[in-house]
Order: C-alpha cells, then sequence, then structure tokens
C-alpha cells in the first residue's frame, strides 16, 4: 500500500483528480499478489485441515497435528 501511495502521488494524482487517484489506487492494490510469506502460511493451514480431516482428527490431537504442520 505504501508503494502504491508513492506511486500514486509520483503520478501526481492530487486533490483534484481524486477519483482517478482512487481508480487507480484500487486497480494496483487489488493486482498486487499475496506476500509469499501469508501464501504460504495459508497453503500449511489448508493441507493441515485437510489432512486432519480425512485422518478424522479431534480436539486436543487436531490442535497438536495442526501446530505441527504450522511449525513446519
Amino acid at each position: 500500500m505504501t508503494a502504491c501511495t508513492k506511486t500514486g502521488n509520483a503520478k501526481e494524482f492530487g486533490e483534484a483528480k481524486g477519483d482517478e487517484r482512487k481508480a487507480f489506487m484500487k486497480e494496483y492494490v487489488s493486482a498486487k499478489p499475496a506476500t509469499s510469506a501469508k501464501t504460504a502460511q495459508q497453503e500449511k493451514m489448508r493441507a493441515g485441515n485437510k489432512e486432519a480431516g480425512e485422518k478424522s482428527l479431534k480436539g486436543d490431537e487436531r490442535k497438536k497435528f495442526m501446530s505441527t504442520c504450522l511449525s513446519n
């Protein structure tokens, strides 16, 4: 978002061009891919949930399993 704001400011979108700047910011942010760290964590969570479901883990067993999955 900071980089987007700087880029938007560099393009000289001032208050007089508010709608144009808003459109630029919206497009820039939506086109930006998620950070790899967040994506990796989400993938670990998805994979762990799937595997825990397949193993029919519940309660403390599931919590322990998910903790191990997410810490790897």
